[in-house]
């Protein structure tokens, strides 16, 4: 086996990606990546390893979910929806608006 034939295995891109919204108490949307987001959301909710922009905004509730894939598409996904208005990742949520149309963009 020579060098070239031996990559470095990173676990991290290839886990199964997912992209979630959070609502905070006031009503705003949260939107993030994981592996995990059952696990995430809880962190979240405890304020452990969780995001600034959710801290002392509870109660959170997550209201959306969805595989992705890889982690590219996953953080390329993520920065679609953030840049979407308010009004738009509602109907993201509701399904008026499918992610397939948000993910056919990013190819």
């Amino acid at each position: 086996m020579t060098v070239e034939e031996i990559q470095p295995v990173d676990k991290k891109a290839e886990a199964i990606w997912s992209v979630y919204l959070v609502r905070m108490a006031a009503g705003s949307l949260y939107c993030g990546i994981s592996t995990d987001v059952e696990r995430r959301f809880v962190e979240h909710q405890k304020g452990v390893r969780g995001a600034r922009a959710l801290k002392g905004k509870g109660p959170l509730s997550l209201v959306f979910q969805q595989v992705i894939g890889n982690r590219s598409r996953a953080l390329k996904t993520e920065y679609r929806i953030k840049q979407m208005l308010k009004r738009d990742k509602e109907k993201l949520i509701t399904g008026e608006i499918p992610l397939a149309t948000i993910l056919e963009t990013l190819d």
